[in-house]
């Protein structure tokens, strides 16, 4: 598997906490969506490690083809 399944056409609302460090997951496959559960152990891909530089509410990609991971660009509303 080298292209991300899309886990939903919609982006996630996270609260995200300041120096927090989060894995975002790159895959799709994870049932943590949009959060990484390991579940990309059976690809060839791997999740996104970041930290949040502060503390708010962002909105986190899930259809997996956003120009800037993790955040949703609005790419699925074109897929």
């Amino acid at each position: 598997m080298s292209e991300a399944t899309i886990a939903a056409k919609q982006p996630a609302a996270v609260q995200l906490e300041a120096g927090k460090t989060y894995a975002w997951c790159a895959c799709g496959l994870s049932k943590n969506q949009p959060f990484c559960d390991g579940s990309h152990k059976t690809t060839t891909l791997t999740p996104l490690a970041f930290t949040a530089k502060k503390s708010e509410t962002a909105y986190l990609c899930q259809c997996k083809r956003t120009k800037t991971p993790p955040f949703c660009d609005g790419t699925h509303k074109s897929l």
